[in-house]
């Protein structure tokens, strides 16, 4: 007898097995591949949904760079990413409570949460390296690189997702992968005292950082696809509120390790120490960020999230010319158009 997902793994409740059966067919059980669901958006809520995540996307680097003093953070990042967390699952926890209301207190086993500390951690790695690499390169630079995302995403997507890449994609990586170099050269080229966010620039240190974190971050987006689809029919509020649950302990005690080691007597265990309306704003919308990114997970794959990268890079560059008047290098320019190229080869099928 062929064993379904639900079988290998008891993820929640009888009752909530039960509403399972409805998904049969969710995955194609002996290729393990999982199959895309009906999108409960209409077309014209999810595009505008989607558009607003890339203005969204886009807006991360630039509000780092806008809370630097003299080239540092002035707060504490788990602090800033623990805020994050917070909000994040206080909107969850709201969204939830109607259901709970409806339906009565979900009943997840242990080993289904156990299955949401995995991307936690991911996310808790990625979400505090990529705050500390801003410093290493210019907002542009940072969105042309974090395209290497698809080159993670891709192969892994191939592995545990199993959808295959066509031969027309592989050449999109391929391309992909030239621009990364290509920029990194171009950035390497900067003068010391020209590393600002006006110039396009990167350190040694911030491609070794952006490279961790674009695996990082491909592992932990496709493995959150994954467990979020292998039970589609518990409620994404639940989903999320145990993720942020474990984000929270996690974030919550780097940030008290970061405050009995940083030796900060003014900042001492003030979460808020350092804060500013940029601070302020980047949590607001990276919290909304991360809900969405949940639900395209959850409704639509990780191709759509690649996309919003990919979108994000032109917002982010023009943003850069118009706030930090940033000056494109021709290293830069060839790495953008490649860039552009890859995208519409790896999206044309």
């Amino acid at each position: 007898m062929k064993q379904t997902v639900e079988d290998k793994v008891p993820l929640l409740s009888n009752s909530d097995q039960q509403q399972g059966e409805e998904m049969k067919g969710q995955g194609d059980i002996e290729k393990g591949v999982l199959a895309e669901p009906k999108n409960p958006f209409s077309p014209l809520a999810w595009k505008s949904l989607l558009g607003l995540g890339v203005f969204i996307y886009a807006s991360y680097t630039i509000l780092v760079h806008l809370c630097e003093v003299d080239g540092k953070l002035p707060f504490s990042t788990a602090s800033m990413v623990l805020s994050i967390e917070v909000l994040k699952i206080t909107i969850s926890i709201t969204a939830l409570l109607p259901e709970i209301k409806e339906n009565g207190f979900p009943r997840p086993t242990l080993s289904y949460v156990m299955l949401f500390a995995v991307p936690a951690i991911l996310y808790a790695l990625n979400n505090n390296i990529s705050a500390h690499m801003q410093l290493q390169m210019d907002p542009a630079t940072y969105q042309v690189l974090g395209n290497l995302k698809i080159l993670s995403t891709a192969f892994l997507y191939r592995l545990i997702i199993k959808r295959p890449i066509t031969g027309v994609q592989w050449v999109s990586l391929g391309l992909l992968a030239t621009a990364g170099i290509c920029n990194s050269y171009g950035g390497f080229q900067a003068k010391a005292d020209e590393k600002s966010a006006g110039e396009i620039h990167i350190t040694m240190k911030g491609l070794i950082m952006i490279s961790i974190y674009c695996f990082i971050s491909g592992l932990a987006g496709v493995y959150t696809e994954y467990i979020l689809k292998r039970h589609y029919q518990t409620s994404i509020h639940l989903q999320n509120t145990l993720l942020y649950t474990f984000g929270i302990v996690l974030n919550g005690s780097a940030f008290v390790i970061q405050a009995l080691t940083s030796g900060d007597k003014d900042a001492g265990f003030n979460p808020f120490h350092g804060y500013t309306i940029y601070t302020v704003l980047l949590i607001m919308s990276q919290a909304f960020c991360g809900l969405l990114m949940s639900a395209i997970f959850k409704h639509g794959n990780n191709i759509t999230r690649l996309f919003i990268i990919s979108c994000a890079m032109l917002v982010t560059t023009v943003l850069s010319i118009v706030i930090f008047g940033l000056k494109l290098n021709l290293f830069f320019c060839a790495s953008f158009g490649l860039v552009i190229s890859a995208l519409v080869l790896y999206h044309r099928t």
